[in-house]
């Protein structure tokens, strides 16, 4: 491994951290270092939408905070595959959140991005999260 894709793959790490942590707090404009402007997300698997980063931001900003409170992620298992300024990356993520009435809903997925070099660094244009099984407690 050379360090060009020693450095890309570091890169594209923090992208995905960069999104875990703006879900996570609610720092919606973390986003936009996130994903470039033409982005498409799809959220259909667990309940949300498929649409262009333009609506799924604000979406997101309404809808995660008055159903879960708070929110926490952990990945794991980051396949990342490099193709010169494109790549894609399989991520495995775990996200319990607690509910105001005090239940926990659980997902456990695969993130699924298609990221582009861009001149301010790596950025998704296209993200599917693959639910893979979900639990309430």
């Amino acid at each position: 491994m050379d360090l060009q894709t020693i450095s890309d793959r570091l890169e594209i790490t923090d992208v995905l951290i960069r999104y875990t942590r703006a879900i996570d707090t609610g720092d919606w404009d973390k986003l936009d270092t996130v994903f470039t402007p033409d982005a498409q997300i799809n959220y259909v698997e667990s309940g949300g939408i498929d649409a262009s980063y333009a609506e799924v931001k604000p979406w997101l900003a309404e809808v995660l905070p008055a159903f879960f409170p708070k929110r926490m992620h952990t990945l794991g298992q980051l396949d990342i595959a490099i193709d010169g300024d494109e790549a894609t990356v399989d991520a495995y993520f775990h996200n319990p959140m607690p509910t105001a009435d005090g239940k926990v809903v659980e997902f456990g997925g695969i993130y699924h991005h298609t990221l582009t070099r861009t001149a301010d660094g790596w950025r998704s244009r296209q993200l599917h999260e693959e639910i893979v099984w979900k639990r309430t407690v």
